[in-house]
């Protein structure tokens, strides 16, 4: 085939019904080299040809960056007249051919190239959040090696998360599942939280985020950087179960030093080591906002519990410290107890799993009996604290007018519990019941003087008709009153081989109370019981002649004695 000519379509060709049209050379001289091929002026099927072969030249050049095509509406309106039309193809036509075409022709050719290769309008898309548009930045790409339906989810959940974030005071975008699922979700990195910590800029709504489990690492940790400094709104934030490491850890401290919201951080299982506790300690000495601190679950050694210590003696607002989880010992327990010593605004302290054992335990009881301040709850659980270390606790509980809750779960205390004069009330009643029901080896439970009501008696009943391992039970000053021994009456009725004597003593037990004890030993003939103590409660002759007679049947069928006190 020889040469080839080229006709310009940058503006309407200038035709007149006598002339033929005017055939331009340059097409080869086209910028960036456009695609070209033959447009035979004639047949349906050619048509068709051109039709297919535009798409083709619309497609992406292989090896190409890929173009976005961009719709706007002033396309629409006199596009080919108001500016020159650098989409369309030229045609090529035989070197030496004359086209012969009316006006009437050439005007439906117009339109049809037109039709074929101007872009089509396309809807505009619709924001997930209101006044939130999806936008990454340079560099950046979430979904990188993805298909494109899982590029579009991502965005669209992120977008969802933004619209959470200004919307609600309490957002929880943790994933729990994210190390046992590909794609959870949530689990949207460093990138993703680039994108939602815009959105905490500007944000004075959300008071409570969580971002825990969402594989975020030390780097995405830098997407806080001038946001938290700003909003003040945010009172509690969540980067739990996140690999942000020491690094990461240390950025966040170097950010929050000039934060004021933020009262409540939780980084437990960040891989937190020894040189992210000594940031964490840094804080403490400058930051007066933050309340409660949890660490559980890392790899902080004594050193990192001496650093700690040392901000306590500094640290006035602090008061809730959980530390379970962690490789503190004996050392770290001594260390940790000297700075207890000089803090007063601490009230929590969560220590279980520490491996502390007696010396350590000693050492921290010391240490919490000489502060001055008044702590509240104390979890020493799975310390590897035998009957030695308990007589610390013990002694402490009992000079500790403050303490309302104390877990001394998963220890090897043995055989006797004395929990006397501490006001655990009916809620730790529940809750030691519940331990002692199945679990456990004590023999000696002493709750005199813990406040636990007619409520806590239920529950110290129900216990007794599990446990096994009880003998001796102390529940002296409790405000039982008849409704509580009417409950205990009801466990006596079951056969408990384990609990012979029982402590009733300074609890306001009337007549009504007393009958309901005498009817449960008459009914159980294989009562263990052999100690009852009832002095000092509101018992009349009627009453106590009532107890009297059960001792009496009690000996009768099985020949052991009851000893009973008024």
């Amino acid at each position: 085939m020889g040469s080839t000519s080229t006709i310009s379509l940058y503006s309407h060709p200038k035709l007149s019904h006598r002339a033929q049209p005017v055939l331009s050379r340059s097409f080869c001289q086209a910028r960036d080299a456009p695609l070209s091929f033959a447009l035979p002026f004639s047949g349906t099927r050619r048509c068709f040809r051109l039709k297919r072969l535009v798409v083709k030249a619309a497609a992406r050049p292989e090896g190409g960056p890929r173009q976005r095509r961009v719709y706007r509406q002033s396309q629409s309106d006199n596009a080919l007249t108001t500016a020159p039309v650098k989409q369309i193809a030229s045609f090529v036509v035989p070197a030496g051919v004359f086209v012969a075409a009316t006006f009437v022709q050439l005007t439906v050719l117009w339109k049809l190239v037109e039709k074929l290769l101007m872009p089509k309008p396309s809807r505009p898309s619709k924001p997930t959040a209101e006044g939130m548009n999806w936008s990454v930045g340079a560099g950046t790409n979430l979904l990188s090696g993805f298909t494109g339906k899982l590029f579009r989810e991502s965005k669209q959940t992120l977008n969802e998360f933004a619209k959470e974030l200004r919307a609600f005071s309490s957002v929880d975008m943790s994933d729990v599942l994210a190390y046992t699922r590909f794609w959870a979700g949530r689990n949207f990195g460093d990138e993703g939280l680039f994108f939602l910590a815009e959105s905490l800029g500007y944000n004075q709504t959300a008071e409570e985020v969580s971002f825990a489990a969402n594989g975020i690492t030390a780097a995405g940790i830098k997407a806080f950087d001038g946001v938290l400094q700003s909003n003040i709104a945010l009172k509690t934030l969540n980067l739990s179960g996140n690999p942000i490491g020491d690094e990461g850890v240390k950025c966040l401290c170097d950010i929050l030093v000039d934060n004021a919201g933020v009262e409540r951080l939780q980084l437990s299982s960040v891989d937190l080591r020894d040189e992210g506790a000594r940031a964490i300690a840094e804080l403490l000495k400058n930051n007066s906002i933050l309340r409660v601190l949890e660490l559980n679950n890392n790899m902080i050694d004594y050193s990192g519990f001496t650093s700690l210590a040392e901000a306590l003696l500094e640290n006035s607002t602090i008061r809730s410290l959980h530390l379970n989880g962690n490789y503190g010992g004996a050392l770290g327990a001594n260390a940790l107890a000297k700075g207890l010593e000089g803090n007063k605004s601490l009230r929590e302290l969560h220590l279980h799993g520490n491996s502390i054992g007696d010396e350590g335990i000693r050492a921290l009881m010391s240490g919490l009996s000489s502060r001055k301040g008044k702590l509240a709850v104390l979890d020493i659980g799975n310390n590897s604290i035998s009957a030695k270390g308990a007589f610390h606790v013990a002694e402490y509980i009992k000079n500790c007018k403050s303490l309302l809750w104390i877990n001394l779960y998963m220890n090897d205390i043995g055989d006797e519990l004395d929990l006397a004069y501490n006001p655990i009330g009916a809620d730790g009643a529940k809750a030691l019941s519940e331990v002692l029901k199945f679990h456990g080896n004590i023999n000696t439970l002493k709750l005199g003087w813990c406040q636990i009501g007619a409520s806590g008696a239920e529950f110290v009943a129900d216990m007794l008709r599990y446990n096994n391992t009880i003998s001796i039970l102390d529940l002296r000053a409790n405000g039982l009153r008849d409704e509580g021994a009417k409950c205990l009456a009801q466990s006596f009725k079951v056969v408990n081989e384990a609990l012979t004597s029982i402590d009733l003593a300074f609890n306001e037990i009337r007549d009504d109370g007393a009958f309901a004890i005498a009817q449960a030993l008459k009914a159980n003939e294989d009562v263990a019981v052999t100690s009852l103590n009832l002095a000092n409660n509101f018992l009349t002759k009627f009453g106590q002649s009532a107890l009297t007679d059960a001792k009496d049947l009690v000996y009768e069928m099985n020949e052991k004695e009851v000893n009973i006190f008024f």
